[in-house]
């Protein structure tokens, strides 16, 4: 066998191929992850804080409206208080569209004119978190709330991309505008900072 036949015959090898080895390139290649559309969403609330939780579905729709579907949440739970200067502490498990589950810690300092405490479920929709680790850092944003004995929230914190939009079902007496944020962590931290 002649040279040249030798190298046709690698070529072609090579050429046949080459479409597995592009397919299991792809595999290993990370995908955008795909979106909760709103009745998934209004699912996984309804579940979380119970079916007929007055004003959930119109919040999660208004949060629709304004930022489009997530690629992930948060359900867990939050207390807090202020005399002015306030902090907030939760606790929820992540869940991403098309992947796993983990556990994840907040907390964050706000200082306003607000005044009282309240303990809450939250529901976090979370928007363009393409990577888990990124979700780990603090969300500056502005808040007012006003809860008295029970009342639903929602606020938007943003940062490089990434959009969290807390929506809170309250009890206590709490009320007041401020300016915080929250700071997201793997593992719990008492320091609100």
């Amino acid at each position: 066998m002649t040279y040249a036949v030798r190298k046709m015959i690698l070529v072609l090898s090579a050429l046949a191929l080459m479409p597995l080895l592009v397919s299991a390139a792809d595999k290993d290649v990370p995908k955008e992850h795909s979106t909760y559309k709103q009745d998934e969403i209004l699912t996984e609330a309804e579940n979380f804080f119970g079916k007929g939780a007055k004003g959930i579905a119109d919040v999660i729709q208004k949060a629709f409206k304004d930022q489009g579907e997530p690629n992930a949440f948060i359900a867990g739970e939050e207390a807090g208080g202020a005399v002015g200067v306030g902090v907030r502490y939760g606790k929820g498990t992540l869940k991403t569209h098309g992947g796993g589950s983990r556990e994840v810690y907040w907390q964050g300092p706000s200082i306003g004119f607000d005044l009282g405490g309240n303990a809450a479920k939250t529901f976090i929709l979370i928007y363009k978190l393409n990577d888990e680790q990124k979700l780990f850092q603090r969300f500056p944003g502005v808040e007012g709330s006003l809860y008295f004995v029970g009342g639903v929230g929602l606020n938007y914190a943003r940062i490089e991309g990434i959009t969290v939009a807390p929506v809170r079902l309250g009890v206590g007496w709490r009320q007041g505008a401020s300016v915080g944020y929250i700071h997201f962590t793997p593992t719990k931290s008492l320091n609100p900072f």
